[in-house]
């Protein structure tokens, strides 16, 4: 892989010579396209029949509850998933964890048609999620094998848009879908199997990659046992990103990001009740409609201003952008709340895109996997334990200044750590697996 330092933002016609030089860059855009229509046709089944329906669920700890089902799995995953994927062979845990995928997705449809209890579905839910995990993680770690160094930021954001273009694919597949097939137990069965063909389908392009083409090049503690690297997986990435600056400041922005929107989602989710942008779940779509506009404008102003700034700048600017949009919730204004959601949906993305060039960039590969899985962490992690704070916080109108103001100070601490950790002149080192291992807790 060409290591050249990076270099002004790539333009589109660098993705095209990037893709055509490169024939495991776009085996590996195809396997993440086929697993987002695959994440996005199961999770529009699985919500639209009987899970995490904001309407269903108004309880404002009901929502925190249901958020920390769906999402401390992913965390509690993530150590398992980093560990193997720099133990084994990344294009084989791609493969693999599609298959698992597809299976587990059977299995919840399965459910759904017997008209088997909530719980009993959700476990089923969680185990597909907890495979998609594996592929995620596995696709992120696995791109800088197949990706210059120099379009790494640019060929993120790509991945970036085009990934969450097929979650809406997916989602309109299922939506279609469930049309024809009607909304009982039966027709979200049938649904959510075309989950299953998709997956399907990943695994088989992931199949076409070679033997350890996406890494590891070394694996993480050599000749040791799955069962030892799962144990010391999360310790190795905690250490690595402690001993590497840079990937510490942009873990930093990204945790104090999701900390303030998992205030903001259940208060939002509250407010738009009483506002004029619907009710319940239509309020909720159009917020979501603004943060998703938002996060794929931060695929096309990442790559420039991390090429003119470098990502210290773009970070901070980012949380100072973030604080002024969060005060700005104190008018409980609608067109206010869909303006601070597309600009929150933005810098939330652009932290996400700087934080994964950090670790693509900056950490050894035989620990990339584990730092990942840190990061997965960190995100969900911050995001639940924001919404449970906020679920015991917040009024009944949803109308919470205290909350909005904890978020904008959240900003500015995170502008403050980002700017300690990621200085001016610091130089990004890779850290190795071994240094990894050494280098004391913070």
């Amino acid at each position: 892989m060409n290591l050249r330092p990076a270099r002004n933002a790539p333009g589109v016609r660098e993705f095209v010579r990037s893709l055509g030089s490169s024939p495991g860059l776009g085996r590996l855009l195809a396997v993440r396209l086929s697993s987002q229509i695959t994440d996005g046709v199961f999770q529009a089944a699985l919500f639209t029949s009987i899970l995490f329906n904001p309407e269903r669920h108004a309880d404002p700890v009901a929502v925190a509850g249901g958020l920390a089902v769906l999402l401390l799995p992913y965390s509690l995953i993530g150590p398992f998933a980093g560990a193997l994927l720099d133990h084994w062979d990344r294009r084989s845990v791609l493969m693999y964890a599609n298959i698992v995928r597809a299976a587990m997705v059977g299995i919840v449809a399965a459910a759904i048609a017997s008209g088997a209890p909530d719980t009993v579905v959700l476990i089923a839910a969680l185990a597909a999620t907890g495979a998609s995990r594996f592929v995620a993680s596995g696709l992120s770690a696995g791109l800088p094998h197949v990706a210059h160094r120099d379009v790494i930021v640019g060929i993120n954001a790509l991945f970036t848009t085009l990934g969450a273009g097929m979650l809406a694919v997916g989602a309109g597949i299922a939506i279609g879908l469930r049309a024809i097939f009607g909304s009982d137990n039966t027709g979200s069965a049938w649904t959510t199997l075309a989950g299953v063909l998709i997956a399907l389908i990943a695994a088989t392009i992931a199949r076409g990659f070679t033997r350890l083409q996406l890494g590891p090049d070394h694996p993480d503690d050599p000749g040791s046992s799955a069962t030892h690297a799962v144990a010391v997986g999360l310790l190795h990435g905690t250490r690595a990103v402690a001993h590497t600056r840079t990937v510490a400041a942009a873990l930093s922005a990204i945790g104090a990001h999701r900390l303030v929107f998992g205030m903001n989602t259940l208060m939002l989710l509250v407010l738009t009740r009483q506002s004029g942008l619907g009710d319940g779940l239509a309020g909720v779509s159009v917020i979501g409609g603004f943060t998703a506009g938002g996060a794929l404008a931060a695929a096309a102003l990442t790559p420039i201003l991390v090429a003119r700034l470098g990502r210290r700048v773009t970070l901070v600017s980012a949380l100072l952008v973030g604080a002024v949009a969060q005060i700005s919730l104190l008018s409980f204004d609608a067109v206010v709340y869909c303006l601070a959601a597309l600009v929150l949906g933005l810098i939330g993305q652009v932290a996400k895109l700087c934080g994964d060039v950090a670790m693509q960039v900056d950490i050894d590969d035989a620990v990339r996997g584990q730092v990942f899985s840190v990061q997965d962490a960190v995100f969900n992690i911050a995001y639940v334990g924001a919404v449970t704070i906020a679920a015991f916080t917040i009024p009944a109108d949803g109308e919470s200044a205290g909350l909005i103001v904890l978020g904008t100070v959240i900003y500015l601490l995170g502008i403050l750590t980002v700017r300690l950790l990621h200085t001016a002149h610091h130089v990004e080192t890779p850290v190795s697996a071994k240094t990894a291992g050494h280098v004391s807790d913070v």
